[in-house]
């Protein structure tokens, strides 16, 4: 108890005096999964809003198959991530392995699924809604899905929230692809486990309140564009 007790009161002396390195950790871990994010964000609300609106045989075993990417293991990501880039890889070339960039690209790949799945149900209760009238004034189903994400932002901005949530707690595959290399892809996730074996346990307390504190504005964040989300047009005005 004495050992956690100093430890977070040394944690708690590092966040007030803005501690360079806890800075330079948190400020790459915002940078790589908020563009992980936005990179991610683009693919999957295309494929979700489409998925929703299109009708192709095997549509079915599309959409099986993409809810069980939701559960797929981050470190099976950073796996076939570090193949494609290694010096053997067909990527190895672009000497991105050990990067930002690599972990950018796991980290996309990671909120692919998530986003396409709450874009899809997103865009398919729209449709229920507005489907038709976009039907008789001659849209096509592509149009009509990006039609009807962009009237549901809230709902959009939401579930980009989500995945941010989701690409910042994430560890494995950032550790495999971005070898946690002091300085330069160390984020505050991979900079957790290791100083915690090593025993450094301020640095580590001090990044994983920063962590909390993000994940719990996303969270803060999600509730309130929901709460406003089911409130009448005429509160909102």
């Amino acid at each position: 108890m004495d050992t956690f007790a100093a430890g977070l009161s040394t944690a708690v002396d590092l966040l007030l005096g803005a501690d360079p390195r806890l800075l330079r950790v948190v400020g790459l871990s915002l940078q790589v999964s908020g563009t992980a994010c936005l990179v991610g964000a683009g693919f999957g609300l295309l494929a979700g809003a489409l998925l929703a609106v299109a009708r192709f045989p095997g549509q079915a075993a599309v959409v099986a198959g993409l809810n069980t990417l939701l559960a797929l293991p981050s470190v099976v990501v950073g796996l076939v991530v570090y193949l494609l880039l290694s010096r053997s890889g067909p990527l190895g070339h672009l000497g991105l392995l050990f990067t930002p960039a690599a972990m950018v690209a796991a980290q996309s790949i990671l909120v692919v699924p998530l986003v396409a799945a709450l874009a899809r149900r997103l865009v398919l209760a729209a449709w229920a809604e507005g489907g038709e009238q976009l039907r008789s004034l001659g849209a096509r189903p592509a149009l009509a899905a990006l039609l009807l994400l962009a009237h549901e932002r809230l709902g959009v901005l939401t579930l980009l929230l989500a995945a941010f949530g989701r690409a910042v707690s994430e560890v494995g595959a950032v550790m495999v692809v971005g070898g946690n290399i002091e300085g330069y892809t160390r984020v505050m996730t991979t900079t957790i486990a290791l100083e915690t074996s090593k025993g450094d346990l301020p640095l580590a307390l001090a990044l994983g309140l920063v962590l909390l504190a993000v994940v719990g504005a996303l969270q803060g964040l999600i509730g309130l564009l929901q709460w406003r989300g089911g409130m009448p047009r005429e509160a909102l005005a």
